[in-house]
């Protein structure tokens, strides 16, 4: 008799235990197409303070990122809620946090879509050590951008930029922890390294270039350019040239769900799609003051974009 209770107070207790385990995961919101339709809102989830793409300004949700996300919202006909995504140490944490599993310290807070994720099979299907993929709990659906790193100098100090290297003896500034500081300091064998200034983000940067610190900056393009309009009476120019050697100088930029949500993704995809072949998501970078190049998602359904 005692056996079997001690048998039973085991049991109960696994199953207790198994019960508790589970309670976190239970907690998260499992927000389908239908309950998003029900509640009448979207979460968007975005980077916060990340201008041009997404930022606060007196309480409104800013930038190109933002207003899509409005209007991916309205195709859906729901009112659009604003997430705010403080990055973590990698993308694989921001979509582990805000995506499918959620914050430890908030299981239940996360982001129904997230912007501003690379559309790209690579990262798509990474695996680690082990060989298991690192972003199997995610899709990444409707491209709707194609992102790129470029250069803006200033031309009272420099003539055209022709190749990087010329930044073995003119200061360049960059944001810290980010692909082009990286790529500065270690390329042409470090040679560039001692002329690379690291900043906070690039309009500290620009502000820098301003001062006469740098001779240029790098970072994306639509950063550059909207760092560009608080500048307009100084001589400063977009560079044209390439990033030998750079593992990523274009990407595509899509939108990331949880995998258990695929009618949510068709019905994000189609909205967005019908804004890419329609214009309407070129216009809106248009209304920022910022340049647009279509997915290259595109190119094999529509044909390759003409050049700029």
């Amino acid at each position: 008799m005692k056996t079997a209770f001690r048998v039973l107070l085991v049991v109960f207790t696994m199953l207790a235990a198994m019960a508790y385990g589970q309670q976190p995961r239970l907690l998260i919101p499992d927000r389908t197409l239908d309950i998003i339709q029900d509640s009448g809102f979207l979460n968007v989830g975005m980077y916060k303070d990340f201008p041009p793409y997404s930022y606060e300004e007196n309480g409104e949700a800013k930038g190109v990122d933002a207003d899509l996300g409005r209007q991916i919202a309205e195709a859906l006909g729901v009112e659009f809620r604003p997430y705010w995504i403080i990055p973590d140490e990698n993308l694989g944490d921001d979509l582990r946090n805000h995506i499918w599993k959620g914050h430890y310290l908030s299981k239940t807070r996360v982001a129904d879509i997230m912007m501003r994720v690379p559309h790209d099979s690579v990262f798509k299907y990474m695996r680690d050590s082990t060989g298991e993929m690192i972003n199997e709990q995610v899709v990444f659906v409707a491209p709707y951008q194609q992102e790129r790193w470029q250069i803006v100098f200033d031309a009272d100090k420099l003539d055209e930029i022709n190749t990087v290297a010329k930044f073995q003896y003119h200061p360049i500034g960059v944001e810290i922890d980010t692909l082009p500081a990286t790529y500065m300091t270690s390329s042409f064998g470090g040679r560039m390294r001692d002329q690379v200034h690291h900043y906070m983000t690039v309009a500290k940067a620009f502000e820098a270039m301003a001062s006469g610190e740098v001779s240029a900056v790098m970072g994306m393009r639509a950063e550059l350019e909207h760092s560009l309009k608080s500048y307009p009476d100084r001589p400063f120019k977009k560079a044209s040239n390439g990033f030998p050697g750079i593992s990523k100088p274009v990407w595509d930029v899509g939108i990331a769900i949880r995998h258990t949500h695929r009618a949510l993704g068709y019905a994000v995809e189609g909205a967005v799609d019908r804004m890419i072949r329609n214009g309407e998501v070129a216009q809106l970078y248009q209304r920022h003051g910022l340049s647009f190049s279509r997915p290259g998602y595109y190119d094999a359904i529509l044909g390759p974009e003409e050049a700029e």
